[in-house]
């Protein structure tokens, strides 16, 4: 029988797992994805794909849910490192172009991660209008789900939704990056209050991260952490700190930092994250 979602509880850990199962599918290509939507979460599945960004628009006749790719596997999680730790793909921007207006609504001072932006911008315009179109054939609770950059993308096509007065039920991610100032994530907060849900291994990186400086990062997370697992003491940043001079990563620096979220990169896998869930619900 296939797992269901629950619309009247928030925070439910068997939504959690729904989700999970729903993000780790997005990794596999539509042909041997959608039998899998369909016989584990019985949703039908179709894939939208733009350059490097990928969403799974999952429907069935009680729910839609949006399901972004993350990086393609631990293996190839290299490609998130300009994004996390230098390079103008992890600059805090006010948003330009089309998108702009709707993320400078979230306050004069909120600022977004670019890479993130950028990202989402690439596949936004034809996953609004498969939601439009599932919406009009019938009203059903929007969910937004995605693991790594995944999360990261669902966070932001969430306030995207909101201010087109589309009705989001509820944004679950796992081991997501920052998005944003805290401008940025107090608006989200606000906006999509008691509706977004961050699961986190705390001895993942990526939820560490970004950062360009370990004096004064300006990066934050939406409030409501779901923890998975026990909370570490700050050896991750200690251990990132030997890596940098006067807290700023710079040349080698930034290679050796690497180094070390790699090797904590099992924490990250998603299959990690479906083990707590599935002992959690066991417990």
């Amino acid at each position: 029988m296939p797992l269901q979602l629950f619309e009247d509880a928030f925070g439910d850990w068997r939504n959690a797992n729904f989700l999970g199962y729903a993000s780790d599918l997005a990794y596999l290509p539509e042909a041997v994805a959608a039998p899998k939507f369909q016989e584990l979460l019985g949703m039908d599945a179709r894939l939208i794909s733009r350059d490097n960004t990928q969403c799974y628009v999952l429907t069935n006749a009680e729910h839609i849910v949006l399901a972004f790719r993350g990086t393609e596997a631990p293996t190839t999680i290299d490609g998130l490192k300009d994004w996390l730790l230098t390079d103008a793909m992890n600059l805090l921007i006010v948003p330009e172009g089309r998108l702009g207006t709707d993320f400078i609504a979230a306050g004069v001072s909120a600022r977004f991660h670019q890479g993130f932006i950028s990202a989402l911008a690439e596949i936004w315009d034809p996953v609004d209008e498969a939601v439009a179109a599932e919406l009009k054939a019938s009203e059903r609770p929007l969910w937004i789900t995605g693991h790594s950059l995944g999360g990261a993308l669902a966070l932001l096509a969430g306030w995207l939704f909101v201010r087109k007065f589309v009705n989001v039920h509820q944004i679950i991610t796992f081991g997501g990056p920052m998005i944003g100032n805290k401008d940025a994530v107090q608006a989200f907060d606000s906006g999509l209050k008691g509706k977004i849900f961050r699961y986190v291994d705390p001895r993942d990186p990526v939820p560490q991260l970004p950062t360009m400086s370990l004096v004064a990062n300006e990066f934050y997370h939406c409030e409501q952490m779901m923890c998975l697992g026990e909370m570490a003491q700050g050896s991750f940043w200690k251990n990132l700190a030997v890596n940098s001079v006067g807290g700023v990563f710079t040349g080698g620096g930034v290679d050796a930092a690497w180094k070390h979220v790699m090797d904590c990169v099992g924490a990250h896998s998603m299959t990690t994250y479906l083990t707590y869930l599935k002992n959690r619900l066991n417990a």
